[in-house]
């Protein structure tokens, strides 16, 4: 007991943005210190002991590239713990790169969860940061630490709206003094579209790309809405029919229409959530509209798709992809707050 306390001393607090595809830490006062992606790659070892080669960037450049005794690992799938082990070496990893290796460290955490988690899912977040050190667990909903983030006031009693497209959901919620009125998730984000971009791919063009090649695609010519001139870009992957290496050209409508779908979800997810809030806190949503952000937010006219089909305004966030966690650090920079918003339990 004692030890933990005076190891405490010497902890950097930290807000942890635990997210399916890139996990952000925000350090009490020195805000967010790091970002990398949430892959662990992992070796069989004797025993069916799994040892952790790398974790972060270095792993990611391993996706697709291992052989067989080593596995590139996302323990995080749909927003929630899918491999408890393998999320407890990555958080531990974490914590000791914002502490700079320092092995005495015993800091308290808040970490950012989807507002559809449940009970047994919560626990074994709590138990995961547990295990890797931590002295103290705050679990906070995404679009809470959100809309903190995007610097909205959430303690006031009037309607703050925000859509959150992250990397494994997309969490929309309707927030008023300091929780959530109404909220929908559905297992569609940032994934789900490399993933549409990967079959549209391999169905239109007999082409077969990896989930690297598909994401880059998504950023560098991906598109909500057709305007303007297309752009287009030379995509390399394994020819289906020949089985071997060949080169396409793609164009931002192709693309446009392999994320209709995905897009399509998300644009119905939203559209319930505001047939589900309530005449007052809708008003305010009419005056102060909807705030956007996560990574998916950066796909190019998304917002302006939003607006056409909710007829409100779309604000995006001043930086969308680390929104959450920067809302999480604001929180944490404030104990008082923190419990406001905090999950219970």
């Amino acid at each position: 007991m004692v030890l933990s306390w005076f190891a405490g001393l010497f902890s950097n607090d930290l807000a942890i943005d635990l997210g399916t595809a890139n996990t952000l830490v925000y350090a009490r006062g020195r805000g967010i210190i790091c970002s990398e992606p949430s892959v662990v790659a992992v070796a069989d070892g004797q025993g069916n002991v799994r040892k952790v080669l790398a974790v972060g960037s270095d792993a990611k450049e391993m996706v697709g590239r291992t052989p067989g005794s080593i596995k590139a690992i996302r323990p995080i799938k749909d927003g929630v713990i899918a491999d408890f082990e393998v999320t407890e070496a990555m958080l531990r990893y974490f914590i000791q790169k914002a502490h700079n290796r320092r092995r005495l460290v015993n800091p308290r955490i808040v970490i950012c969860v989807p507002p559809c988690i449940t009970s047994v899912e919560k626990r074994a977040v709590r138990e995961s940061a547990m295990s890797a050190g931590a002295r103290e667990v705050y679990l906070m909903e995404e679009p809470m630490a959100a809309a903190l983030g995007a610097g909205l006031n959430v303690t006031e009693p009037t309607g703050n709206m925000v859509i959150d497209v992250g990397g494994g959901t997309t969490d929309v919620a309707v927030i008023s003094m300091a929780g959530i009125v109404t909220s929908s998730s559905v297992r569609v984000g940032g994934d789900k579209l490399d993933e549409a971009i990967i079959q549209y791919v391999k169905r239109k063009h007999n082409l077969l790309v990896g989930e690297r090649t598909a994401e880059i695609i998504k950023i560098t010519i991906g598109t909500a809405l057709s305007k303007g001139p297309g752009k287009t870009m030379e995509i390399k992957g394994r020819d289906l029919v020949a089985g071997i290496p060949k080169m396409i050209v793609m164009s931002s409508d192709e693309v446009r229409e392999a994320l209709a779908e995905p897009i399509h979800q998300i644009v119905e997810t939203v559209l319930q959530t505001l047939e589900r809030t309530p005449p007052e806190l809708a008003a305010d949503i009419v005056d102060r509209g909807i705030v956007l952000v996560g990574g998916g937010a950066l796909l190019r006219d998304f917002d302006q798709l939003l607006r056409a089909e909710t007829k409100l305004p779309i604000v995006r966030g001043d930086d969308p992809f680390t929104a959450v966690a920067t809302g999480a650090g604001k929180a944490l920079d404030s104990l008082d707050l923190l419990r406001e918003v905090a999950m219970p339990g």
